[in-house]
């Protein structure tokens, strides 16, 4: 057959494939055999973004010549060739800015264990909605539940794992998960997972601790470029083994047999990641066109969730502490003022300054001073829930306790000194007062604050060289700091 006219017949970038057949539905080498000159350009003289690792065209190379290995390339090359099926794919791969739409198509032109395909591709610069559309009605009805449930959705995380059950399903994997990583702080959270009957995989949560992002960081590097990774037998998990040995050894280890794994972005930002493992290998193809544009949903969705999720802790924690704003703590207030009458109870405030910060700040600079208000923080975080602990200014924290009676208050003001004996130069000055009656709070709040200076101006009495040489105003709210 003479590939080289079949080629120049075609008007899209488009080249001959050779796939080696081996035993065992098994492959070995696939070559690019000829391209027309659109597709020889595309090597030799590529669009910005798209450079390949050599810009010289050898007919018959290995196409690893010119891209890294692709065991998805490689999937599409062995269906085409070998088993004769045309197939279409429309794919983001990572190691471009671009968007592939490629087209398969078998030829009858074997050659004893060598067989061919016909490999058509066009490069968009933007995604191309018509084609990224283009599936089945059964890949479609499921791809639109998914974009349904999610754009509905008041409870996302739930919404979330009613997802991933039905992605678990789709696959027919024995284990399913969606994971975010946040590559700032360097750490990997479980959103959902669904787990096939009889399994013997475990959850998630016995494998994410501090040390598992730099699996999962490793993974990108294991994809290779391409826009997912999917292994579906042992060849393919040699590649695994070859290109991450540590995850490899992991997966085998707990039982994985294939797995399917897509990263989940937001304009072009990686969010985390989607999986199944040990899933229906022999719909490899249905199920990569489907989640395709089903991690392209998630993706999205996920990125609007985290950002609102960001923006909802920008507006209620403090940056440097990480404890509650001030803001949270007026709009707590609010609502414990505004409660109904039988949902009303005792609350306690109180108030912890800082001694000696502005000294600090003065003598050794700002970021000591930073170093003792994370301190204090961790101290108060000893003794109190996050909920209950607030920044209300500067050197300043309080905190609100529901429920609490004024023994149990004063207890926890002692644990706090305790605490602050864990820091180094560690001191408060401490307030506190209680109300029978939460919608009372701010009376609690103006007590505590007097009684907090009150220990202040017995604190610089004490310690006199902390002072900033402030005089006292009418017996308290002394402000020496």
């Amino acid at each position: 057959m003479d590939f080289q006219t079949i080629v120049d017949g075609m008007v899209p970038m488009s080249c001959v494939v050779s796939v080696e057949k081996l035993d065992n539905d098994q492959y070995g080498a696939i070559r690019i055999v000829t391209g027309n000159r659109p597709y020889i350009d595309s090597i030799e003289k590529p669009a910005p973004g798209t450079e390949m690792l050599s810009k010289e065209f050898i007919p018959n190379s290995e196409y690893t010549r010119y891209l890294t290995r692709d065991l998805n390339f490689e999937t599409a090359c062995y269906r085409a060739a070998v088993q004769k099926k045309c197939l279409h794919s429309y794919a983001h791969p990572d190691r471009m800015e671009v968007w592939l739409n490629m087209n398969f198509l078998p030829l009858m032109a074997d050659e004893g264990n060598l067989c061919y395909c016909l490999y058509m591709m066009e490069i968009n610069f933007e995604p191309d909605s018509e084609n990224m559309s283009d599936i089945s009605e059964t890949m479609a009805a499921s791809v639109l539940e998914t974009c349904i449930k999610l754009r509905g959705a008041k409870d996302f995380k739930a919404t979330l794992r009613d997802v991933i059950k039905d992605i678990r399903d789709l696959c027919d994997a024995e284990h399913c998960c969606i994971m975010t990583v946040d590559e700032i702080v360097r750490s990997c959270a479980v959103l959902g997972e669904a787990f096939g009957e009889n399994t013997k995989l475990l959850p998630m949560e016995n494998y994410v601790d501090d040390a598992f992002y730099d699996i999962a960081a490793s993974w990108e590097g294991t994809i290779a470029g391409s826009n997912c990774l999917i292994v579906k037998n042992e060849q393919d998990m040699e590649v695994v083994k070859e290109r991450n040995p540590v995850w490899h050894a992991s997966l085998t280890a707990a039982g994985a047999k294939n797995i399917i794994l897509y990263p989940l972005k937001s304009q072009d930002q990686l969010l985390g990641y989607m999986w199944a493992i040990n899933y229906d290998a022999s719909r490899a193809i249905e199920i990569k066109e489907t989640l395709e544009l089903t991690t392209f949903i998630v993706g999205s969705e996920l990125g609007n969730f985290l950002l609102m999720n960001r923006l909802k802790i920008l507006s209620s924690k403090d940056m440097l502490t990480g404890v509650n704003n001030r803001n949270e703590m007026n709009n707590y207030v609010d609502s414990l003022c505004s409660a109904e009458t039988n949902a009303c109870g005792p609350v306690g405030v109180i108030f912890a300054d800082l001694n000696g910060l502005k000294r600090m700040n003065d003598e050794s600079g700002h970021n000591a001073g930073d170093k003792l208000l994370k301190d204090a923080a961790c101290a108060l975080q000893e003794v109190f829930d996050d909920a209950e602990i607030f920044r209300a200014g500067g050197d300043e924290f309080s905190i609100i306790i529901a429920g609490i009676e004024n023994d149990a208050l004063q207890k926890k003001i002692e644990e706090v000194r305790t605490a602050c004996a864990h820091y180094d130069r560690l001191s408060f000055a401490l307030g506190g007062s209680m109300e029978p009656d939460s919608r009372n709070v701010r009376k609690a709040l103006k007590n505590a604050d007097i009684a907090m200076y009150e220990d202040k101006r017995l604190y610089y009495e004490a310690h006199p060289e902390e002072r900033r040489g402030s005089t006292p105003k009418d017996g308290f709210m002394i402000n020496y700091d």
